[in-house]
């Protein structure tokens, strides 16, 4: 199991943890907008270190959007696994053609 299947998986068990013995576990009893929210600030600080250049800053960042983001997707009943299968879906696909062969937004 690598590090993000392990750390899905504790996401997920959080779920069913008390919010106020876990972090994860109180973000998640906040609801699927709040984990979208600190997503989104992570994100933004993620690009922030990127702008400045500043490597080691932006490993650690990366690292807390990932976190945030298994949060988000479970906070939505989506798993790593439906990602992954997404990605294996797109492999080999030219990412111009694939962005071509969505639908058009609403």
């Amino acid at each position: 199991m690598s590090a993000l299947e392990r750390l899905a998986a504790t996401i997920e068990a959080r779920k069913a943890a008390d919010p106020d013995s876990s972090w994860t576990a109180k973000l998640l009893a906040k609801g699927p907008e709040k984990c979208a929210e600190k997503f989104g600030e992570e994100a933004v600080e993620a690009i922030i270190e990127a702008v400045k250049g500043d490597r080691e800053k932006l490993v650690s960042e990366a690292a807390d959007v990932i976190f945030h983001l298994l949060v988000m997707l479970a906070a939505r009943d989506v798993t790593l696994q439906d990602v992954a299968t997404e990605l294996a879906r797109r492999e080999g696909i030219s990412g111009l053609a694939e962005k071509a062969a969505r639908p058009a937004p609403r």
